[in-house]
């Protein structure tokens, strides 16, 4: 029986878990002894949640880009600080900030298909991010099940070794 599955992949950086069959063999292979082994394992469970605490942060990001459908409403300062809100009307061109201070005029349409576009990319971002959230979950729990299913197997091995040292003593 092998010690564990073949085609630990990675995704976009994230390396795969290693699903541990046999845990003898895993840790004769492997050269670790039962404590490294589970360290080595809960270090690789921090580096999951620590990824995954970025990919959340990028999902956030994406999705409260989201517009909200409703009229424009602007509020612009008149003098230090004094506001007032407006309510914007149709016209024929528009301008977007395009980011380093750059702001370009656009007829509507060609805005539009720029927004489009804008929009197009943000979705496949965000359907990336969540595809690398799953995952990324699902190393998570690979390696908290290859953990456990060390630790028992130390347990067992333990107590094999003082059923065999009391069956020894009388």
């Amino acid at each position: 029986m092998a010690s564990s599955t073949a085609g630990a992949t990675e995704r976009r950086g994230i390396p795969g878990a290693q699903f541990v069959e046999d845990v003898e063999t895993y840790l004769t292979q492997s050269g670790l002894d039962v404590n490294s082994a589970l360290s080595f394992l809960q270090e690789r469970l921090q580096q999951y949640r620590v990824v995954e605490m970025k990919l959340l942060a990028q999902q956030r990001d994406l999705q409260s880009k989201k517009g909200t459908g409703e009229a424009l409403i602007a509020d612009f300062e008149i003098a230090e600080g004094i506001y007032s809100r407006a309510s914007i009307d149709e016209s024929d061109s528009v301008c977007l900030w395009l980011g380093a201070n750059v702001m370009l005029e656009y007829s509507c349409e060609e805005a539009t298909a720029l927004l489009q576009k804008n929009l197009e990319n943000a979705k496949a971002s965000l359907e990336v991010l969540i595809a690398d959230l799953q995952f990324l979950r699902d190393q998570v729990t690979i390696t908290q099940v290859t953990v456990a299913r060390i630790y028992n197997w130390d347990v067992h091995q333990r107590r094999l070794r003082q059923a065999t040292g009391a069956a020894k003593d009388p």
